[in-house]
């Protein structure tokens, strides 16, 4: 798994991880959330997913990170949330597994789906929050994911 840090480049998910960790130690009395979020854009040949992981101190800045992949086309508006759901919860449950074995249990990590009370998603809005909450996870919908709706979305073009 490569991400793209837009300061440092590109880096595994070992040197991501570090540069988290880093970023918290500088102020390890401030509050911080973990946000992870996919978006995708689907085009005739290929779906391009994106998948952001935002290291938020509340009130004083963040630092984010990046993973891109190509899948095969998919049309299905639910099928590609699904994915993208699936996307963020399997970094998530990886960033959780690496924080507890680091000492840093703490930080909340918060789920941001590409999905919102207006347009063709609200349909899917209780079945993916649902999915998400049941995987031990906050989720956040439109306006407040902007780690999906904002972040990851930049990078779907």
């Amino acid at each position: 798994m490569e991400f793209v840090s837009p300061t440092k480049g590109s880096m595994s998910f070992d040197g991501m991880f570090g540069e988290i960790v880093a970023f918290v130690q500088e102020f390890p009395e401030d509050p911080y959330t973990l946000i992870i979020g996919s978006d995708s854009q689907a085009k005739e040949q290929v779906t391009s997913f994106v998948t952001a992981v935002v290291v938020h101190r509340v009130g004083k800045g963040a630092r984010y990170f990046y993973q891109r992949r190509s899948h095969r086309p998919m049309r299905s508006l639910r099928q590609r949330i699904l994915f993208e759901t699936s996307l963020s919860l399997g970094l998530a449950g990886a960033m959780a597994e690496r924080l507890s074995d680091n000492g840093h249990s703490q930080l909340n990590i918060e789920i941001h789906l590409d999905i919102g009370q207006q347009g063709d998603t609200r349909a899917l809005i209780r079945e993916i929050v649902g999915m998400v909450t049941g995987s031990g996870f906050d989720a956040k919908i439109k306006p407040d994911s902007y780690g999906a709706s904002k972040v990851a979305d930049k990078y779907t073009k």
